[in-house]
């Protein structure tokens, strides 16, 4: 008789430990949208120097006649991130693109993002 009652508490551990690992949390993400990228050619000043290059190798051949490489680079969007080299096509024929910059004037720090020149 005292077997029942052993029986019954480890069916009720065994439900009790079915029922808790059934449970599912979830976390909350809160995604924050990044600046928009500086107009072209203007200077903002930003609160260091960029990250240090990193040296890109071109791997894949251009996707077309027209297209050109644009090399990475260090960028601004509210803080400094690398935008990895890729093919783009001129907006227009003739359009040459003028890489992003850093600048060091009279102790401030200088960002000026790359574009199109026509």
């Amino acid at each position: 008789m005292k077997k029942l009652p052993l029986l019954k508490s480890i069916l009720l551990i065994a439900t009790g430990a079915l029922l808790v690992s059934g449970c599912v949390t979830r976390e909350q993400v809160v995604y924050r949208q990044a600046p928009p990228p500086a107009p072209a050619g203007q200077e903002i000043i930003v609160d260091g120097p960029p990250p240090p290059l990193i040296v890109e190798t071109v791997t894949i051949s251009s996707p077309g006649p027209d297209y050109i490489w644009i090399e990475g680079a260090g960028v601004w969007r509210g803080h400094w991130v690398w935008a990895h080299g890729h093919w783009a096509r001129p907006p227009h024929p003739g359009a040459i693109w003028v890489p992003h910059r850093y600048a060091y004037h009279n102790g401030v720090h200088v960002y000026i993002h790359g574009y199109w020149r026509y």
